[in-house]
């Protein structure tokens, strides 16, 4: 640790690391979706045992956070990519209910305006990249530009690329893109983590319902969402190809299962400390010259 001291782990915090890394790709070389349950809860049967696990996670990450704004060099970015109604929103609200506003930034990117279609496909989202000591937070990103455009390959018309480079090789070039991108990120001292929500087609269906059914959830419904599920089977061969293409060690993915939303929830803050506590975070140190005026500024008020 940077401060000399070493923190005993509880056999609680070992087994939510645990649960992380068992849902984090590296290397998508060999990767499949069919190999993940979205359904899967990794034997913890009990939803009050997870968010008493939750709520000592988020607990931890508003004191790595503390230390990580103090500190002022390490950044973390988080991107979030799923179906419809598969708990993004809910995600971020609950996995970040500890962490202090003033040092996270949430941006949620819906389809780009004129402006944004006048630059490269990674420019929009490059604008709102954390800076020095906070966490971002991406609701949807530039990954958009190899999911909803892949499925929906006339999009491409209108971002005003030239023909000439509208190949097949499009996608493989996105993705080296990417994985370019997001090295070059690393290593200026941004920190990524990625979380594909894996939600099941059934459960999709069910949330949609409940949207229609319940008044209170009636604004969260967009015909359009089922609209887009028509191509589902497209997508999950996308979301497949994506994480094939750009899990790295700089920037590994999280296939969470996401048909059990305490559980998807738990998976997500477990990664994000894990994270936290391998930039070796800590206050930053005073010099004598630095103790001696706070020592002065002691003394002054304690005479008034």
């Amino acid at each position: 640790m940077c401060d000399g001291v070493v923190r005993k782990r509880s056999v609680q915090e070992l087994k939510t690391k645990k649960l992380a890394k068992a849902y984090c790709i590296e290397n998508g070389k060999h990767f499949q979706l069919k190999d993940y349950d979205p359904a899967d809860t990794a034997h913890w049967h009990s939803k009050e045992h997870a968010d008493e696990a939750l709520q000592r996670d988020v607990a931890r990450m508003a004191e790595l956070q503390d230390k990580l704004y103090a500190q002022d060099r390490w950044s973390l970015l988080l991107i979030f990519q799923a179906m419809d109604a598969a708990g993004k929103d809910g995600a971020v609200k609950h996995v970040m209910s500890g962490v202090n506003p003033e040092g996270c930034q949430v941006y949620s990117f819906k389809a780009p305006s004129e402006t944004e279609l006048q630059h490269d496909f990674l420019w929009r989202t490059t604008c709102d990249l954390p800076e020095r000591g906070h966490i971002g937070i991406f609701n949807r990103s530039y990954y958009e530009e190899v999911l909803v455009v892949r499925v929906h390959p006339e999009v491409l018309k209108g971002q005003k690329i030239p023909p000439a480079l509208v190949t097949k090789d499009i996608w493989d070039q996105r993705f080296e893109d990417i994985r370019n991108f997001e090295t070059h990120m690393a290593h200026n001292g941004t920190v990524i983590r990625k979380f594909f929500l894996h939600l099941s087609k059934k459960e999709q269906k069910a949330r949609f319902l409940a949207r229609l059914d319940q008044p209170e959830k009636n604004w969260k419904f967009s015909a359009a969402d089922v609209h887009e599920r028509e191509y589902w089977d497209d997508y999950q061969k996308a979301y497949e190809e994506m994480i094939q293409n750009t899990a790295t060690k700089d920037a590994p993915w999280y296939v969470v299962p996401a048909d059990n939303k305490w559980f998807t929830r738990l998976v997500i803050s477990a990664a994000v400390v894990e994270a936290l506590e391998d930039m070796d975070l800590c206050y930053p140190k005073i010099d004598g010259e630095k103790r001696k005026q706070l020592d002065a500024a002691k003394k002054a008020l304690l005479k008034k």
